[in-house]
């Protein structure tokens, strides 16, 4: 019999996803992943709830449960990565760095080597191009650690894939993950809606987890205000508020590493809303504008650090062409954009947007789609000019033309 490890944790999509791998036959264990100490956050983390709850639905499904802990590895690997890219003014995405480095690295290890598993499961909404008994095939090998892959060392490489839910497809959050997990990973809500799966939970008993809310937003703040919670670990940096238009100082903050491009500045006093379009840590400055759709917000070009491909590193097209068409978003859920990709020697890439984006910012992951494949992502780096610079360098070179507004649209 096949034996499936599938990582549990408390909520509706982890709790059908054994029940779907025992209804097939398998042997399945359920995994409760302790990811941060709940200890630290006097009560108020759900982590010791979401435990209670995933072990009983594996006492429901009548399956083993274990508990593993990586604090620490989170805490060196997701959280101090965290705090890093906010002193630098940058805004990280935890759940990508998590898969990554704890559910499909510390977690798939631990599954395979200790429980002896042959292959892992999540709740996730994904697919891959292989069938379940392909991953129970599949054998660990070890890859080379040079710049790319050689691709003649990964014959049928696995495709990551969307869901058949595109609303709720989560290949954006698994889209660092390394080829070797994604080899030995089953993700049985693949083919399934949302509602359907919601369905599942309450006709094989499971009205414990349909209650509970969805968790949004970075789990180990809980309840408690970002600001708040980030200045238990960074020193204020206390800086100025500064009209992007007119560099009138309109107030000041307590560190640049509290907002992100495109949210709202809080500024105490201020009759109309004003939103942040540009950082310069030097200063400390935090630039704003009076208005939600500022061309300061919108740009049409980036650059990447080092691409990580899932399946082809770098995709045949990319590497005959230097260019290839694709789509792309930075943010979970949004309208995947048209782009145009041109490879750099060192992995990296530039991303040209077919029209402007809204609040691209550094630190977030550009994700890579084609023909509904997740082809992989690449961390934003650089940012190109925004709109609103492009206008201002236009009328400098025009200062009494009349044509430099028609212009700015383009």
């Amino acid at each position: 019999m096949r034996r499936v490890v599938c990582a549990v944790s408390g909520g509706v999509d982890s709790s059908v996803a054994p029940l779907l791998l025992k209804r097939k036959g398998y042997q399945v264990m359920g995994v409760f992943m302790k990811n941060w100490d709940s200890v630290d956050e006097h009560g108020i983390c759900t982590n010791d709830r979401d435990h209670d709850d995933a072990y009983r639905v594996c006492q429901k499904l009548d399956i083993p449960f274990h508990q593993v802990s990586y604090v620490k590895e989170y805490w060196h690997d997701v959280f101090s990565y965290l705090l890093n890219e906010y002193e630098k003014g940058w805004t990280p995405n935890p759940d990508i760095i998590c898969n990554k480095y704890i559910k499909f690295n510390y977690f798939i290890r631990y599954a395979l080597d200790k429980l002896g598993a042959d292959a892992v499961a999540t709740g996730h909404y994904a697919r891959t191009s292989q069938e379940d008994e392909e991953v129970f095939q599949q054998q660990q090998v070890e890859r080379s650690k040079g710049l790319f892959r050689n691709r003649f060392e990964v014959r049928n490489a696995v495709k990551l894939l969307q869901a058949a839910d595109t609303f709720k497809d989560q290949t954006f959050f698994l889209s660092q993950i390394s080829q070797d997990a994604l080899r030995r990973t089953i993700f049985p809500l693949g083919g399934l809606t949302k509602d359907f799966v919601k369905k599942m939970a309450a006709e094989a008993g499971l009205q414990h987890v349909l209650t509970k809310k969805e968790s949004m937003g970075i789990c180990f703040i809980g309840k408690r205000k970002f600001e708040n919670f980030i200045l238990e670990y960074l020193e204020p940096r206390p800086g100025k508020f500064i009209s992007i238009e007119d560099g009138r100082v309109m107030g000041s903050h307590r560190g640049w590493f509290l907002f992100t491009l495109g949210q709202k500045a809080r500024i105490g006093g201020a009759q109309e809303t004003w939103y942040v379009v540009d950082k310069d840590i030097a200063s400390g400055t935090v630039f704003v504008a009076p208005s939600l759709h500022h061309p300061a917000l919108y740009r049409e070009l980036l650059r990447t650090d080092r691409v990580h491909w899932i399946a082809e590193e770098p995709p045949a097209e990319l590497v005959r062409e230097k260019m290839m068409a694709c789509s792309f978003q930075f943010q979970h859920q949004m309208p995947l954009e048209p782009c145009m990709l041109t490879l750099n020697q060192d992995g990296t890439v530039w991303v040209t947007l077919e029209k402007p984006m809204r609040a691209m910012t550094q630190g977030q992951f550009a994700v890579f789609y084609k023909g509904g494949e997740c082809l992989g992502s690449g961390k934003i780096v650089r940012l190109g000019p925004s709109l609103y610079t492009l206008q201002q360098g236009q009328k400098r070179e025009h200062p009494a033309g009349p044509a430099s507004s028609s212009e700015s649209s383009a």
